[in-house]
């Protein structure tokens, strides 16, 4: 028999190695680097005597450093934001001048750095972290029950189907007060999307008006991450800040309307296939009976009850500011309290998904578990934030600010917007500008006295962290994913909408500031 020709095993090739000096590596070599360096020069100009000319502006430097470090690992290195900001927070306590940094006489300025900010952490998160979680709760509920359907709803009847937008955004701007952005515009896209089918037009319109009432509502207004760290930093009465933010929201909130109709009539933007609702099922939402529904009054009560209860607590507090509160006054600061207030809201939600779905407690405990788990992440990152603002405090920048302005007829609420919408473009976080901000500016409210309540800096500094969101910001992408727009028109529409409102908003804290600059019936707190 002939011979078989050889058979030649395919040999797969060997699995490339991982380069060791890849771009992240670099990145975090060349960090390394800088950040040793500022270490050495803060070390140097903590010796008495050595170029006390420019110590003071040294925290400057701190602040660029630290936020460059901040975005170098999020963009760049691809770390997660809660460790990225830490190790921020704990770089801008190395950085700092030895011997500024409070702690025990036994402690090393750089066991002071770290402590200090996991000090900050704590800090934060005592302030906002049962607060983020009860919101998360009532926001599900919301959506499971069907009261954010039967909100939107009863809002597409009062206006009409012509003025379906403005439904949408309205609908949205009550809704969204206790739900965070990402869920909200999970929770309504499918409706802008339901309604381009039945109208065959304005998909675009739909989709920003979900928007523009949202991202107002994200910044200002607890119990939204950042405004409820803001408002403690920045030592201002929550009910207050809820009060006038959603007083100030209006004006932004309707320039933004204008302007959402203003780029549908120049955009068209088809409606597409997205992942996780297909158009046939978007077709069968719009027909779901209303007897399955909950009603008006129930469906608002979860949003609007904590609203009222700690608007009642922040009134009653600024009524017996001088003497002792009576008992009724007592229980209503009781009540009135955000994580009380909020805890009554849960609760509600919770009876009325019950009512409605007829389930158990042990059903509503699965449900709850999956919004709880995405709360602690949005904790450990607002706190982290909230840290790495307090250690720049900590640091002096606040006062590096003041010396650099002194001199010059700087307006506050002016500063506050810039530098929070310059932190805002660096590192894409509306949340984390919010917080860093509000903990450089707040020793500047306190060296002088404001012509104006302190208020109207949480409503710049809210705003200012507000605009120009581009690919570095989560919400760029849940808009572009979930909405089926390409990433130009994004920035056409969300990015330039987000920045119209942003300077709207300026504008309204400074024309507020100017007609009322003292609340005849709130104080800020002590």
């Amino acid at each position: 028999m002939p011979s078989q020709p050889p058979t030649l095993a395919y040999q797969t090739p060997p699995p490339s190695q991982p380069r060791l000096l890849n771009t992240p590596v670099v990145a975090l070599l060349i960090s390394g680097v800088i950040l040793g360096a500022g270490v050495l020069a803060s070390i140097f100009l903590s010796r008495p005597g050595v170029a006390p000319a420019f110590a003071p502006y040294w925290p400057l430097v701190v602040l660029v450093l630290s936020v460059g470090l901040v975005i170098t690992l999020i963009t760049v290195v691809k770390l997660h934001a809660f460790i990225a900001l830490i190790l921020a927070a704990i770089a801008a306590g190395l950085l700092s001048r030895v011997g500024i940094l409070s702690g025990a006489p036994n402690q090393s300025h750089w066991v002071r750095a770290v402590e200090l900010s996991t000090v900050a952490f704590g800090q934060t998160c005592a302030s906002i972290g049962v607060v983020i979680a009860l919101a998360s709760v009532i926001g599900m509920c919301l959506l499971e029950s069907g009261a954010a359907d039967k909100i939107v709803r009863h809002f597409l009847r009062l206006f009409g189907q012509k003025h379906a937008g403005l439904a949408l955004l309205v609908s949205t701007y009550i809704v969204s007060i206790p739900i965070f952005f990402d869920t909200i515009f999970m929770l309504l896209i499918p409706l802008a999307k339901a309604l381009r089918l039945r109208t065959g037009k304005d998909y675009l319109l739909y989709v920003l008006a979900i928007c523009c009432a949202g991202v107002v509502t994200h910044s200002m207004v607890i119990p939204h991450p950042g405004p409820a760290a803001m408002a403690d930093a920045l030592h201002v009465d929550p009910g207050l800040t809820i009060i006038v933010g959603l007083i100030t929201g209006a004006l932004p909130c309707a320039i933004g309307w204008l302007f959402c109709r203003f780029i549908n009539r120049r955009m068209d933007v088809p409606l597409v296939e997205t992942p996780g609702s297909s158009l046939a099922d978007l077709e069968a939402l719009m027909g779901k009976p209303e007897r399955e529904l909950p009603s008006l009054p129930i469906s608002l009560t979860p949003v609007l009850l904590p609203v009222l209860l700690i608007g009642l607590a922040s009134f009653v507090a600024a009524l017996y500011k001088q003497q002792a509160p009576g008992p009724l006054a007592t229980w209503l600061q009781f009540l009135g309290n955000r994580n009380i207030a909020l805890i009554i809201g849960a609760f509600t939600s919770i009876f009325i998904l019950m009512r409605q779905r007829r389930l158990s407690f042990s059903r509503v405990a699965d449900l709850i578990g999956p919004p709880l788990e995405t709360a602690g992440v949005v904790i450990l990152i607002t706190a982290a934030g909230g840290a790495f603002g307090l250690m720049l405090r900590n640091a002096g920048v606040g006062d590096a600010i003041k010396t650099a302005a002194s001199g010059y007829n700087v307006n506050l609420i002016l500063l506050s917007w810039i530098v929070a919408l310059i932190i805002r473009i660096a590192q894409g976080s509306a949340t984390v500008a919010m917080l860093t901000t509000s903990a450089m500016i707040y020793p500047l409210m306190t060296a002088s006295q404001l012509p104006y309540d302190p208020v109207y800096i949480f409503v710049s500094i809210g705003y200012g962290a507000m605009g120009a969101s581009w690919m570095n910001d989560s919400g760029f992408w849940v808009v572009s994913r979930l909405g089926g727009l390409s990433e130009k028109q994004t920035l056409r529409s969300w990015t330039l909408l987000l920045t119209v409102i942003s300077v709207a908003g300026l504008l309204t804290a400074l024309l507020f500031a100017s007609l009322l600059p003292r609340l005849p019936f709130m104080s800020p707190r002590p």
